[in-house]
């Protein structure tokens, strides 16, 4: 892990001093291993014989939109998993999710988690960003030991036929996303794909994990300057 020598340099004051406080993580891929929100939803087709049946009556739908787009196609069976879901029952079942992921051997990132922890213990505010959906990423870090532990993530609304997404907390939207919670600068952000650059870009100290030489030279490309690469498992 990167850290900054604070006794090289001055005491930072006003919002040098807030940002110097303030240190971002993106979630799968940095403290999770894999996508944490995909996870939940190939759960919710085991274990649902209507999603199954659902998902195989819209197929014509979402087999349609994944001609134009990906996105369109996985956003047509998030739903189908969800239809009919109240915010009660959703937050059931991302417990139940939380609570049987916990029990696997090496899903969180061990070194990520290290890392997160000494952050806290040194006094810095740690805020988890992510494209996972808020509560889902906010119950599994509570799962771990992490309550405290602040999360931005996308986020979904209740409906007439379940919940639906919002908000993609992806890309540029994370900076808009903390800049809507007040947050405008941060000392060092953890990112691991080109979907991070935009917080990585704003951060003093940029850390790519887990990155390919290629992934690095375009994530430094984007920003302008080196950035730090840290091996996690």
């Amino acid at each position: 892990m990167v850290t900054g020598d604070k006794t090289a340099t001055p005491e930072p004051t006003g919002a040098q001093a807030s940002a110097s406080r303030v240190v971002l993580f993106d979630f799968d891929g940095v403290l999770f291993h894999g996508d944490s929100f995909r996870m939940f939803i190939r759960h919710r087709y085991r274990r649902s014989l209507p999603c199954k049946l659902l998902a195989l009556l819209t197929s014509p739908w979402w087999l349609l939109c994944g001609v134009f787009s990906r996105w369109w196609a996985a956003r047509a069976l998030v739903h189908a998993a969800l239809f009919g879901m109240s915010p009660k029952r959703y937050q059931q079942a991302v417990e139940a999710f939380a609570e049987q992921v916990v029990r696997r051997p090496r899903q969180f990132c061990r070194d990520g988690l290290q890392a997160l922890r000494k952050h806290l213990a040194a006094g810095d505010e740690v805020v988890v960003v992510t494209g996972c959906e808020q509560t889902l990423a906010a119950r599994l870090l509570a799962q771990i030991g992490l309550p405290e532990v602040g999360v931005i993530g996308s986020q979904f609304r209740p409906g007439w036929s379940g919940m639906r997404i919002t908000v993609h907390n992806i890309g540029r939207r994370k900076v808009q996303s903390l800049a809507a919670k007040g947050i405008k600068s941060w000392r060092v952000a953890y990112g691991d794909s080109v979907h991070d650059i935009a917080m990585l870009k704003q951060a003093h100290q940029a850390v790519l994990v887990n990155g390919s030489l290629k992934l690095c030279k375009r994530v430094e490309k984007a920003l302008g300057r080196p950035v730090a690469r840290v091996e996690w498992y």
